[in-house]
């Protein structure tokens, strides 16, 4: 293999580390852990919406942060920071049984989580696409599923070893630093300059919005209401299988079945959205995860549960990537400008559902007892998100 080609093979497979670690681990390894700390620290469910609600807020506020033209540095530092960030604010999990304590480090964590997104894709896609291997970005956002994958991993092998809940933060924080340094190796420096230089994804000044209609509208929408569809069932579903009796076999491999089926799932949406375009293909992946989301709430039979399961894997990063990919068609005709703007108002609105699920599914529980109602309110929703794409 050519040097030039074994450089970009390694630069794909240092955003894969990146994301695998601030994404697959730092803000979702809170799902396959969350039934050690209801357990051991009889947390209730709306205590537990709202350390999820916390976290999604720190990756909206970061992901806008991330957007800013004025940050100092360079993107390499910013993602490796945000990776140093994420592993730490893992590890301070374990330090402490105070609900307070638990909002403001998974706020922070969901931020840092949003700078190592925003950088590593900006600095990794870049020159993947410079080198003209722009088609192993897939391989890039393979990193969240890979790192989901590990994160159950982890979980399930200490979990047989007895460990309690603050081992397990402990060593998503330890992991987190191992993957760091391969990230580190894998992705080289550049020369030094202003973050704003390279960083284009964020608000900017520009025309105004005049390439809204209603049909944008729609596709805001739907993408706000999918992120409420989702994160209900990302959130609480190691939970549902432990409470569950008839489940509890499942619980070892619920969350790996969402990894394993999200690593390859941006290469295999975006070549649905190839053959029958992103508007419709976003509106098929809400529905299979709509019925996804339905069986995780339903299934008495645990083959069901992690067919469920493996739907919202297999659907959840596709539909981030095919709503976004639209989002930026919509606006394209409008300018350099009119694009980050519309990317930015995407980004808000799936934050915005996203911050709402957890807490809305916490309240529903303490009143129901189940989180049945909340999933299949959350499966309505996206079919909803479905129908508004296609008008």
């Amino acid at each position: 293999m050519p040097s030039q080609d074994r450089a970009t093979a390694a630069l794909a497979f240092g955003g894969l580390f990146s994301l695998a670690a601030a994404m697959g681990i730092g803000r979702f390894v809170y799902t396959p852990i969350l039934p050690f700390m209801s357990e051991g620290l009889k947390l209730p469910a709306e205590d537990a919406g709202l350390i999820a609600s916390a976290n999604f807020l720190g990756y909206l506020v970061g992901a806008v942060a991330a957007a800013s033209r004025s940050l100092p540095g360079n993107v390499r530092f910013w993602f490796l920071g945000g990776l140093l960030v994420s592993a730490l604010t893992s590890a301070a999990m374990a330090t402490t049984t105070a609900l307070p304590v638990f909002l403001l480090i998974r706020f922070a964590s969901g931020a840092a989580s949003a700078f190592v997104l925003v950088f590593s894709t900006t600095l990794v896609l870049e020159r993947l696409n410079a080198g003209g291997r722009g088609d192993l970005s897939a391989l890039h956002f393979a990193g969240v599923g890979c790192g989901i994958a590990f994160s159950a991993l982890l979980v399930a092998g200490l979990g047989r070893l007895c460990a309690d809940w603050q081992a397990l933060w402990l060593a998503s924080g330890a992991a987190t630093l191992v993957f760091l340094m391969v990230a580190a190796r894998l992705v080289p420096g550049e020369p030094a300059g202003p973050v704003s230089a390279i960083a284009q994804n964020g608000p900017a000044s520009g025309p105004g919005p005049h390439y809204l209609n209603g049909g944008v509208l729609r596709l805001i929408l739907a993408y706000g209401l999918f992120g409420f569809g989702y994160v209900i069932t990302a959130t609480f579903v190691s939970v549902i299988a432990r409470t569950t009796p008839a489940l509890q076999s499942t619980e070892p491999f619920v969350w790996l079945a969402v990894g394993l089926s999200a690593a390859p799932s941006i290469y295999l949406w975006n070549r649905i959205a190839v053959r029958i375009g992103a508007r419709r293909a976003f509106a098929l992946a809400c529905l299979l995860e709509a019925c996804g989301v339905a069986l995780t709430a339903i299934a008495a039979a645990p083959v069901l549960f992690l067919a469920g399961a493996a739907l919202l894997g297999a659907t959840f990063m596709g539909i981030t990537a095919l709503g976004l990919i639209e989002a930026r068609h919509q606006a394209s005709s409008a300018g350099p400008a009119a694009i980050r703007q519309m990317l930015a108002v995407m980004t808000a609105s799936f934050g915005v559902g996203q911050i709402v699920g957890p807490w809305f599914a916490g309240e529903l529980h303490a009143l129901t007892g189940s989180f049945q109602a909340p999933s299949l309110a959350a499966a309505a929703v996206l079919v909803v998100a479905a129908v508004l794409i296609l008008r």
